[in-house]
């Protein structure tokens, strides 16, 4: 991802940098860090993701000013190259050293707090336990044992929630570290005077918790590592798009073949390609034939046939043929890189559901820990003896209980997983905010040209006459067609050529001005028209009277051959409908869309369109600066709208619509107005995009309902609520057990939606058609 990018307005330069933050490990860090770099002058906007790990600023702060706020605020944030990306060697290296890390202290933590477990833990749940300890090493001494065994502990594996934790509370800034770090200090320290100077302590409360410590460390570690573990597969889809990039390719330079790394490789190197390599990078083909793999790409599984000075997409894969050809884009600028770049932009966005997260996990931390003090209070006033003992394990219980990794992590690792799983389906959120507001969509708005239709007028029909031949008539046309620039003519010879059939010179071409074209082919006298071509040359069109009625129907206009004074055929041109609309509109109304179609073509030629599509409404006879006001009508009559289209002419609309869709085979400018790409370049992304949105926002809502009902519910018990009526008291160990879990669940969760499926997979694909 491009880190740092600078644009100017009028007064000023704006500056887009990207900074990795390391240390970051609560919703209420990311609060944190957000809150010190917008004090920075010139910074006008901030987005920090707990899930990436990185924060996004905007303004014209100087990239070192950003690092000391970062720092300051007690985290870690470093520059980074422009180009990095998340695929980035070196971000993926501390990524692992950082799971490395995370193993070796939880194997260690465990290893020393298993015989403090058993000698605590075994006293009271194993029958003769506590007698075999008194007569063999003695009560003291089994404190003594646990003593250095969670000094270990604390001061080895557990020594980063106090490094970063206790600084935190001093600077009045608490976070999950500053509760586990407090947590687990209350219960060592009670424990080390109840074990060295038990005469400090009032009569019944010399009792020992070091086996809560030493367990909350183990399990907390637990649960930090099974986190890291989780989010690395979040990210798996970048990664995999990453890895589709080769390392290296076959270059021909100075009239040799040459192996050089992919970052060498310029535009305009001529690059050799064999069967089953990935495509380097986007080019051209100048010379071979194959079918490429491109579903990495567009998401679609059939291979697409290449030949010469047709394009490549780099990350693609070449089948069974050899092809050579010249690099147009390397780098940054090849469209996976985009594809990367897109996919990172969206998963570290903030959508607007995640404002209210942000609200309360700021305040959550010092609630927690104020809860914490009331509780010790309240048990030290009026809990049973010893009242000591109470106070301080319940109060431990609310600081251990209340993490809010939970509430940090729902809402980012949806949005990464969910995106992620889109690009492999060939749908790129370019902007965050459109997979929520996706989801509210009422009605989808459909371009017809180039989105609905292949985009191209092509031969449709041709209805031969009785004693004529077909390869001769179509012959004969084309080369009267031939002379004509018109794009209903081009498709006529286009279709002649797709062929193999010879198109014949001509002599005396002559163009009848309101009725048609007539030349002399070979000596024979071709002529090309309406029907009131044919009537004005005294032929009978009556013959094809059921063909015409058909093609009416289907909102194509007839044109009429004579050959030698004899009609000789009825011919159709339209622009084909791709052969994945039907489908796709089907997947759309069984989402509960309704779907209308936006076109220039006249009323009649539309309605017929729609009747073949079962298109909902239908908006015809719309000039390209009349499409706006077509937009804003439709969203309000309807509510939210998706506008689907792929021209310049589109823009406007896209960027009108509340949530705007590109076909990624579209223009440049069309893309860059839209909210959503589809790389496939079919209607089928649509839907695809439509559920995904749905699926994610669905994810999140039951994340956040499991983390915030999780602590609303457990807080008060850990405080003791139920003590007075069923004496039920929750452990901090078992507090930090579920804490822990309450995590994993989130993260398992989001994960789930790696499995999503497209609901075009569900439809049965129907046939091309053309209109």
């Amino acid at each position: 991802m491009m880190p740092q990018s600078t644009s100017s307005d009028a007064n000023t330069s704006t500056t887009q940098t990207t900074l990795p933050i390391e240390g970051m490990t609560c919703a209420s860090c990311v609060g944190r860090v957000e809150r010190a770099l917008m004090d920075i002058p010139g910074v006008r906007e901030v987005s920090v993701n707990l899930a990436t790990e990185r924060a996004h600023i905007r303004g014209s702060a100087d990239s070192d000013a950003l690092v000391a706020a970062v720092a300051k605020a007690g985290y870690t944030a470093r520059p980074i190259d422009m180009g990095a990306a998340a695929g980035d060697d070196a971000a993926q290296e501390r990524k692992d050293a950082e799971r490395t890390q995370l193993k070796r202290d939880l194997t260690l933590a465990a290893i020393l707090t298993l015989p403090v477990f058993a000698l605590e833990m075994g006293s009271h749940l194993i029958p003769g336990m506590e007698a075999l300890i008194v007569r063999t090493i003695g009560m003291q001494w089994n404190w003594y044992i646990q003593f250095a065994l969670t000094t270990l502990v604390l001061a080895m594996p557990g020594l980063r929630f106090y490094r970063l934790g206790i600084p935190a509370v001093f600077r009045l800034t608490p976070d999950m570290n500053s509760l586990v770090a407090v947590g687990t200090l209350a219960a060592y320290l009670y424990s080390l005077v109840a074990t060295f100077v038990p005469s400090l302590l009032p009569p019944n409360t010399v009792n020992v918790y070091y086996e809560a410590a030493a367990v909350i460390v183990t399990l907390i570690l637990l649960g930090r590592f099974l986190e890291a573990r989780a989010k690395g597969r979040t990210s798996e889809a970048i990664q995999r798009l990453v890895g589709l990039q080769p390392k290296t390719a076959r270059v021909r330079r100075d009239g040799a073949e040459r192996e050089i790394p992919i970052a060498e490789v310029i535009a305009g190197d001529i690059i050799l390609v064999r069967p089953g390599e990935r495509i380097p990078v986007d080019g051209e083909v100048i010379s071979g034939q194959s079918y490429v793999d491109e579903s990495m790409i567009t998401g679609e599984p059939v291979p697409v046939l290449k030949t010469v000075d047709a394009g490549l997409v780099g990350g693609t894969v070449n089948q069974k043929g050899a092809l050579t050809f010249r690099a147009t884009a390397v780098g940054g600028e090849t469209v996976l890189s985009q594809i990367i770049r897109m996919v990172e932009q969206a998963q570290g966005s903030k959508l607007p559901i995640q404002a209210l997260v942000d609200k309360v996990t700021m305040r959550f931390v010092p609630i927690v820990m104020a809860v914490a003090v009331v509780t010790f209070l309240v048990w030290l006033a009026v809990g049973p003896d010893p009242v000591l003992t109470f106070a301080l394990v319940n109060a431990v219980a609310v600081l251990i209980i209340a993490c809010p990794c939970a509430m940090g992590l729902a809402t980012p690792t949806s949005i990464m997983v969910g995106t992620g799983r889109g690009a492999e389906l060939g749908v790129l959120f370019r902007k965050g905010e459109a997979l929520q507001s996706l989801k509210d969509a009422k009605v989808v708005a459909v371009d017809k040209t180039g989105t609905l239709t292949e985009g191209h007028p092509t031969l449709t029909d041709l209805v031969i006459s009785e004693g004529f031949e077909r390869t001769n008539v179509l012959a004969l046309i084309a080369a009267v067609e031939a002379q004509s620039e018109h794009p209903i003519a081009r498709a006529i010879v286009d279709a002649a050529e797709s062929e193999g059939i010879a198109v014949p010179d001509i002599t005396d071409f002559d163009s009848i001005t309101g009725f048609g074209v007539k030349a002399k082919v070979n000596g024979e006298l071709v002529e090309i028209g309406a029907d009131r071509y044919m009537r004005k040359l005294g032929l009978d069109v009556a013959v094809f009277a059921d063909n015409a009625e058909r093609l009416g129907n289907e909102g194509k206009t007839p044109l009429y051959a004579a050959i030698g004074g004899k009609l000789a055929a009825i011919i159709a041109v339209a622009d084909p409908i791709k052969e994945s609309t039907p489908t796709a509109i089907a997947a759309l109304h069984k989402l509960g869309l309704k779907v209308v179609m936006i076109t220039g073509d006249n009323q009649r030629t539309a309605e017929a369109i729609a009747r073949q599509l079962d298109i909902d409404e239908v908006i015809a006879e719309v000039l390209p600066a009349d499409k706006v006001d077509a937009v804003r009508k439709l969203k309000a009559e309807h509510g939210q709208l998706a506008f689907v289209g792929d021209g310049i002419n589109d823009a406007p609309a896209l960027a009108e619509a509340d949530v705007g869709l590109a076909v990624g085979t579209g223009t440049d400018i069309a893309i860059e107005a839209a909210d959503v790409v589809l790389m496939s370049g079919s209607l089928m992304g649509v839907p695809t995009a439509i559920a995904l949105s749905r699926a994610t926002i669905g994810n999140i809502h039951q994340n956040l309902f499991w983390a915030f009902a999780y602590n609303a519910a457990l807080i008060p018990v850990a405080a003791g609520v139920l003590y007075p009526t069923w004496e039920i008291l929750l452990s901090p160990i078992f507090a930090a057990g579920a804490m822990a879990l309450s995590s994993i669940f989130v993260l398992g969760n989001a994960l789930r939606l790696r499995g999503f499926q497209s609901p075009v997979e569900a439809i049965p694909a129907s046939g091309a058609k053309a209109v």
